[in-house]
């Protein structure tokens, strides 16, 4: 069996991959399950969260250096319901800790990263400028995108520089 080589670190609900059972991603999160959403008029039925390893983004069991591809799109919203659908879809942060829980899932996500490789990191500043987030990592960024209706969201890449 061939190694996969891209790792979706906090997949959620996969709502942006095109083939949510891609075969050569490993999708991770630390939740799994379904929420009713039949009550949404934008997009009824239901959002399901299946990963194919459970793990906490601060604390990855996987070895150094084993992709080439990382996405990485943490939770981004400070302590909001997971009963609601976009604390379910996207999880939530800690008021008191995000800073550090930021600071170690960029640090495991560039420790299982291998040289050279590439990390997508997607960021909504709905409550954290990227800026603030993007001082929680050494690794300087390659370039960005903004995106959504109020240009929000920011798509940042990065590679793996084996010099740092």
């Amino acid at each position: 069996m061939k190694t996969k080589q891209v790792l979706d670190v906090c997949c959620g609900c996969k709502m942006m991959w095109f083939d949510k059972e891609d075969n050569r991603a490993i999708f991770a999160d630390k939740r799994k399950g379904s929420l009713d959403v039949s009550h949404c008029t934008s997009n009824p039925g239901k959002k399901i969260i299946n990963p194919d390893v459970i793990h906490d983004f601060r604390n990855m069991n996987f070895k150094n250096e084993s992709f080439w591809h990382i996405v990485f799109d943490p939770p981004h919203v400070k302590n909001i319901s997971l009963k609601s659908v976009t604390g379910f879809s996207y999880g939530s942060l800690d008021k008191d800790t995000w800073k550090d829980d930021l600071r170690k899932g960029f640090a495991e996500c560039f420790r299982v990263l291998k040289p050279n490789g590439t990390l997508i990191f997607k960021w909504n500043e709905i409550q954290i400028p990227l800026k603030e987030v993007l001082s929680l990592t050494k690794y300087k960024p390659l370039y960005g995108h903004r995106s959504g209706k109020s240009a929000k969201t920011h798509w940042v890449a990065f590679i793996k520089n084996v010099s740092l």
